[in-house]
């Protein structure tokens, strides 16, 4: 295997979409956005990318096994700006691969006619949450401007060490080569996924670029997962579950 292999699953047709880039981190946040994002449009597979970064491993469903690597897909909502939209299960495993990742994935992006990206992630606040506040970063004033009146918070110095993988990488190296980027971050504990700060992250999102999402299957994981932190906390506290108005959620 070369360092990168880019497998082409069907020709791209998209029309100047925007790059929406979800992959493994905090809270699986961006993880579980993009996929939302391909679970309620049409989508279609366009290319795969492999690598000798990603960790040496196979997924294995049914009995049949796929070999680590990034997917992107083709997503038309009907309405807004067409999608590009990468998902995976791996990121790299070493810094000189999250360079090199990063360079081929806006490589991609550049190929389809992307010239605006979004990369969705978690920031974690190490204690239980109620409200989501999604928190920025841009390349550029005017697209923090823009974001800012979505009710996009820009905090000083957060998140601290900043933003770390693909996601930062992408809008510092897309920055670089002329690419308008935005990182949207929800908050989120960080001990569990968290499909309510997928939510937030993502209500941002669909104003920022005009289409209309329904929540419906992200709620009901929610709901799911809040019962699992009721039970953890009766485990480890020995008492009964706290009402819903004393329960912060675990994301």
């Amino acid at each position: 295997m070369d360092e990168f292999d880019i497998e082409t699953v069907a020709e791209d047709d998209l029309d100047e979409p925007v790059l929406i880039e979800g992959l493994p981190g905090v809270g699986h946040v961006g993880k579980l956005a993009a996929e939302h994002l391909l679970e309620e449009y049409n989508s279609d597979l366009l290319k795969r990318v492999y690598s000798e970064h990603f960790p040496p491993q196979v997924t294995v469903e049914d009995g049949h096994t796929k070999l680590a690597c990034l997917e992107f897909h083709a997503v038309r909502p009907d309405e807004g700006r067409e999608l590009l939209v990468l998902t995976g299960d791996h990121q790299a495993q070493d810094g000189a691969g999250h360079y090199r990742l990063a360079e081929t994935i806006l490589d991609i992006a550049d190929s389809a006619g992307v010239s605006r990206l979004f990369a969705l992630g978690g920031v974690p606040t190490g204690e239980l949450v109620d409200d989501h506040a999604v928190i920025g970063a841009a390349t550029g004033g005017d697209v923090l401007t823009d974001l800012e009146e979505m009710g996009v918070e820009f905090r000083e110095d957060e998140p601290a060490g900043g933003i770390v993988g693909v996601s930062g990488l992408l809008l510092g190296l897309g920055e670089r080569r002329g690419f308008e980027g935005s990182c949207l971050m929800g908050e989120t504990s960080g001990y569990l996924v968290d499909p309510k700060s997928a939510k937030a992250v993502l209500e941002v999102l669909q104003e920022a670029l005009g289409f209309t999402v329904d929540f419906e299957t992200l709620e009901d994981r929610a709901e799911e997962m809040e019962e699992v932190v009721r039970r953890i906390q009766e485990l480890e506290g020995g008492m009964s579950a706290p009402s819903d108005d004393n329960l912060r959620y675990i994301g």
